[in-house]
């Protein structure tokens, strides 16, 4: 399953650091997105550089719907108060169990989170594009 196969490429990179605006087509460091996009890219799938456009591919999913290597968006403080695609602020990707793997604030690394009360507050929607 090629979803399996995005989560087992994003998983060989836990404990990447984050660098906020971190080049594409490297592994050194990440941002949210360009570690969805690489892990995507690396097995096939072309994806946009940021998280806004990559919220406007795919299919939406509803968040009782989500599977894995379904994308998950979510807005920030920063963003929240803005409007339609500038609120999305953050992507991840869904691993199962109630989990994601993604990067995200300066500081940390590629990680796995539960999607607990704080990101399910921030969800702004999921698309699939496995």
């Amino acid at each position: 399953m090629l979803a399996n196969k995005i989560i087992s490429t994003g998983l060989q990179y836990l404990g990447t650091p984050y660098v906020f605006n971190a080049p594409s087509y490297q592994t050194d460091s990440f941002d949210c997105s360009s570690f969805i996009k690489c892990i995507f890219e690396m097995n096939g799938i072309i994806l946009p550089r940021n998280s806004r456009q990559q919220f406007e591919v795919g299919v939406p999913i509803s968040f009782d719907q989500i599977k894995k290597g379904d994308l998950l968006f979510f807005t920030t403080s920063e963003r929240k108060n803005r409007k339609r695609l500038s609120r999305i602020g953050h992507v991840a990707i869904y691993i199962g169990q109630d989990q994601m793997l993604h990067t995200y604030r300066q500081g940390k690394k590629v990680m796995i989170s539960v999607l607990n009360s704080y990101w399910k507050e921030s969800f702004i929607g999921a698309k699939r594009v496995v």
